[in-house]
């Protein structure tokens, strides 16, 4: 498979060895290099008369050391390497995407809040790499909502039907297939819809909800028709609700393997990248680790 790496970003946290045990299982099933990364926060930037520590010795590294420890009984057979950087993480990890076939982090590192439910350095890379980037929560988040019943080994993707990314649901299917996992798309629609005629006075909707659903389960096979072809081992179905496409997806994310979800393209008049709000608050709350695709370039 591809010969680009899998990079974990380390720091030394619980989290972040949480994410190298998944990055090490996600470069076996690719059968690519694992590139472990600890990039150490050096105040470069200070001034002159502001006295700081000496830059570390990039030689001695113990989050590094902890990783190689940790990794000591576990990577047998595969190409693992450890490199130690100096600067901003929040501004070098996006970096290394360029040349990563996949990034993942802990959902925290040892900084920041312990109320914070995203660090900020997951929320950069996810943001702004050009590799997709799983984020891996810490166990035992809690959503509401039922997930689906039967047993078995489960990824979700997340679809919007007036905007399908063709990123998101390959990386969606080649992941399924490569866990042996169904894929369950998610497909939401608004509901209910509730137009204003005037201010103060609503409206019944005059379009029936059976209808809405039914246009949307037609678009989603629609657009998943290509994808069953190329992955004729992998089971998708699409999986129409009404409601809250982020609530829906928390929901699903219950013991599921992993959650797909895609990233803003850029547009003319908002050129910065950006992730939207769905994705946004599925990072924050989903149980299962997420995967943030960013978008297939453009056609020319």
């Amino acid at each position: 498979m591809s010969t680009l790496p899998v990079i974990a970003a380390v720091d030394g946290s619980d989290d972040s060895l949480r994410a190298l045990d998944w990055a090490l299982d996600a470069a076996r099933r690719r059968e690519a290099p694992l590139r472990v990364v600890h990039v150490r926060q050096y105040p470069a930037w200070a001034q002159p008369d502001i006295p700081v520590a000496e830059p570390p010795d990039l030689g001695e590294d113990e989050v590094l050391d902890q990783a190689r420890t940790h990794l000591q009984d576990k990577a047998d057979g595969l190409v693992t390497e450890y490199i130690g950087m100096e600067g901003v993480p929040g501004a070098l990890l996006p970096e290394l995407g360029a040349g990563a076939q996949l990034m993942v982090l802990g959902s925290r590192g040892r900084g920041g809040f312990a109320s914070l439910l995203l660090g900020s350095n997951g929320m950069a890379a996810a943001r702004d790499a050009e590799c997709p980037v799983v984020v891996v929560p810490r166990p035992g988040r809690e959503v509401h909502g039922e997930a689906p019943a039967e047993p078995g080994p489960r990824v979700v993707a997340g679809l919007q039907v007036d905007s399908p990314d063709e990123a998101t649901l390959s990386f969606a299917f080649t992941e399924a297939a490569l866990r042996g996992a169904r894929l369950q798309v998610v497909a939401a629609y608004p509901w209910p819809v509730h137009p204003w005629a005037a201010a103060g006075q609503v409206v019944p909707p005059v379009i029936d909800e059976v209808a809405i659903e039914s246009e949307t389960r037609v678009l989603a096979d629609g657009f998943l028709a290509p994808y069953r072809e190329r992955h004729p081992d992998v089971r998708a179905e699409s999986y129409v609700v009404p409601g809250d496409a982020a609530g829906n997806l928390v929901a699903a994310s219950r013991d599921a393997e992993l959650v797909v979800v895609g990233r803003h393209r850029r547009r003319l008049l908002a050129p910065a990248r950006m992730m939207g709000s769905v994705t946004h608050a599925v990072l924050l709350h989903a149980a299962a680790p997420i995967a943030v695709v960013p978008p297939a370039p453009p056609e020319e």
